[in-house]
């Protein structure tokens, strides 16, 4: 061991103490108190009494405090160390005149002392780096724990990788499994700091010995490169130099990690290009790479290799969880299937609805305005809105499929009926023409008989004229219209018209049942049947309550269940009225009326223009029924004119 003995300039060791002049000692002089440092080896400051003034005690306590030794030299008289001096900071205090024997053994002891003190601080400091090592596992393994996105959990795992070691560039590989049960490894990130204008590009390689990444991935075991273009002739494996030859670049020190997972099964391998000793130093030259690249030490190999499995179970987590994900979106897309199944009439309204609603909220949350310029939607609240329109309408699932299909006022089966009753009122008219025109001949014979026929022949047409105008007036009364619409004054008056049954019995034209459902004024449902339509909405909040939804996705059945209330208190079925209706489906009940009015495929109704329905919709914010802020919003984003496909079905 080597060690150093600082002086003030005046004061010669060698002649004091001829001992200390050998090769283990350097004696050095300290002209100034700036120059008063600890190196890296036991050091003792030599302080005489003329120099006390010159180094103040500030300097004195940091050059201890850094593991320094100082051994004083006292002034004539002085018997004791001065209280000019603290005792703490003094290895050693020598009375004066010293001898060359009492100094010799005054500065070995004060090199016993800073070679303790540098020990101390050297596992002080250690123990720091460990701490702070941990410290910074913990950190980057919390940062790994709540990350959700795989791109973005990659991307997090090779940017903390690289930082930690300083490396200047790093790649990440994932382990495939084909369906004939083949592996091999996905090249799915890279970042070199020194090029980041080289772009990125997939491939995969086998999972076998040539490749550094594969020979990792089959032994599992980590591969520790000092340079990477002289490696041993004896090893299987081989480097890739294409990079470096297309981009100037020199790979030099390596570290190959593999990533196990919680199985002890390797799902991807790490790698990590030139530890660098300034993080920010870039590599432009080949003086550089010599400069500032070192070998990647034995405690980088162990922090790298924890970290590498924080990053395995990580990225198990976020595949589980993406799994999971599909798994719960394809039971969503399967649920909404079975509703349009059922209901044929309303395919792809769920996924127009929640696609019109999701861009709505996208908009609101950009909106620097007023009320909603405070409203911020995440990524997962996005997806809770999108599930909840996806699923408004589950509940029809509820609804008897003749009410739920119904097309016109009168069911088939039942205009079916109004049609052979037609029929045979005009028939039984043409029979009483044929017979009447019989017993005038068999009465008068063929005296008076044109001019009889004539004028029977006038009246059986008339009626006839008016029988066609009866079944005219029901065929017109059944269809269903948007809004209010008809007197049906004509209609109730051959409501009360009779005719003959095949039993002899008087019967109406049209039954009370019938009459019921041909003055319906709007839509195609009585008021039985609308109730029975509207209960879809309590069925969709039964249904979805029983679901047991993550925390991100909880308000799902609350969002759903109001999307045909009104701010009025007017909607159904709770009559809720204003902030009490949420924000989002307050957004869904607007994409919900717009997708209804201007839908192609409702048989029941025909579709009304944009321009139509934006007034329908305009009367309904005039009246205090729909949000007008968010109503100008989704006109002024012309939400209505976006690709939905997408988000509908993503």
């Amino acid at each position: 061991m080597r060690y150093l003995l600082l002086h003030p300039p005046m004061w010669r060791p060698d002649s004091v103490a001829p001992a200390l002049a050998t090769s283990q000692v350097e004696a050095r002089a300290v002209p100034q108190p700036r120059d008063l440092a600890v190196e890296d080896r036991p050091t003792v400051f030599l302080l005489d009494a003329e120099s006390r003034s010159a180094f103040p005690l500030d300097v004195l306590r940091s050059f201890v405090d850094a593991g320094g030794a100082i051994v004083a030299l006292g002034r004539n008289g002085e018997t004791d160390v001065p209280d000019a001096l603290p005792t703490e900071f003094l290895s050693g205090f020598l009375t004066h005149p010293a001898s060359p024997r009492g100094l010799l053994v005054a500065i070995r002891a004060g090199f016993r002392e800073a070679a303790a003190r540098a020990e101390t601080a050297r596992a002080r400091g250690e123990a720091a780096q460990r701490s702070r090592e941990i410290g910074e596992l913990t950190r980057i393994g919390v940062a790994l724990g709540t990350e959700r996105d795989l791109k973005t959990l990659l991307d997090l795992i090779l940017t903390q990788s690289r930082r930690i070691t300083q490396s200047d560039a790093g790649s990440l590989y994932l382990v495939e499994h084909s369906a004939e049960g083949t592996k091999r490894l996905r090249f799915r990130l890279a970042q070199t700091y020194s090029k980041p204008e080289a772009p990125f590009v997939e491939f995969t390689i086998p999972v076998d010995r040539t490749s550094l990444a594969g020979y990792c991935a089959v032994t599992g075991d980590p591969l520790v490169i000092d340079d990477a273009y002289f490696l041993p002739p004896d090893v299987e494996y081989t480097i890739n130099r294409s990079f470096d030859e297309r981009y100037g670049y020199r790979t030099k020190s390596m570290l190959v990690i593999p990533m196990r997972d919680h199985k002890n099964e390797i799902i991807g391998v790490l790698q990590l290009i030139n530890r660098k000793r300034n993080l920010e130093a870039i590599l432009t030259t080949p003086s550089d790479v010599e400069e500032q690249v070192v070998p990647y030490s034995k405690r980088t190999v162990e922090l790298v290799t924890a970290l590498a499995g924080q990053a395995a179970v990580a990225i198990e987590n976020s595949r589980l969880y993406e799994d999971i994900e599909k798994l719960f979106e394809g039971f969503v897309l399967a649920a909404v299937h079975a509703i349009e199944q059922r209901d044929p009439t309303t395919y792809g309204h769920s996924g127009r609805v929640a696609g019109m609603t999701v861009s709505l909220a996208e908009i609101v949350d950009r909106s620097g305005d007023a009320p909603y310029r405070t409203i911020r939607f995440s990524r997962e609240q996005l997806k809770e809105i999108r599930y909840a329109a996806l699923l408004h309408d589950f509940g029809k699932v509820g609804v008897r499929e003749q009410v739920l299909v119904k097309a016109k006022k009168l069911y088939p089966s039942d205009l079916g009926l109004v049609r052979h009753r037609h029929a045979f009122i005009r028939r039984t008219a043409e029979r009483e023409f044929w017979r009447k025109r019989a017993e005038f001949l068999e009465g008068n014979g063929k005296k008076g008989y044109d001019g009889f026929v004539k004028e029977l022949e006038d009246v059986h047409q008339q009626e006839l004229q008016a029988l066609d105008r009866f079944l005219e007036i029901v065929l017109r009364a059944n269809e269903p219209t948007i809004l209010p619409d008809g007197s049906f004054e004509e209609l109730k008056t051959w409501s009360t018209r009779t005719y003959l049954g095949l039993d002899g019995v008087t019967e109406p034209f049209l039954s009370p049942d019938e009459m019921r459902y041909l003055t319906i004024r709007k839509g195609s449902l009585d008021a039985a049947e609308r109730h029975e339509i509207e209960s879809h909405v309590t069925h969709t909040y039964q249904f979805l309550q029983r679901i047991p939804w993550t925390s991100e996705l909880q308000q799902i059945p609350l969002i759903a269940y109001a999307h045909h209330e009104k701010l009025d208190g007017r909607g159904y079925p709770r009559r809720i009225t204003g902030e009490a209706i949420p924000i989002q489906t307050r957004m869904m009940t607007i994409s919900d009326i717009y997708d209804a009015l201007t839908a192609q495929d409702r048989p029941y109704k025909r579709a009304v223009s944009r321009d139509r329905a934006i007034d329908i919709m305009t009367d309904e914010v005039q009246d205090g029924q729909l949000d007008r802020d968010l109503f100008t919003l989704f006109i002024e984003g012309k939400v209505f004119q976006r690709p939905v496909a997408e988000t509908a079905g993503s």
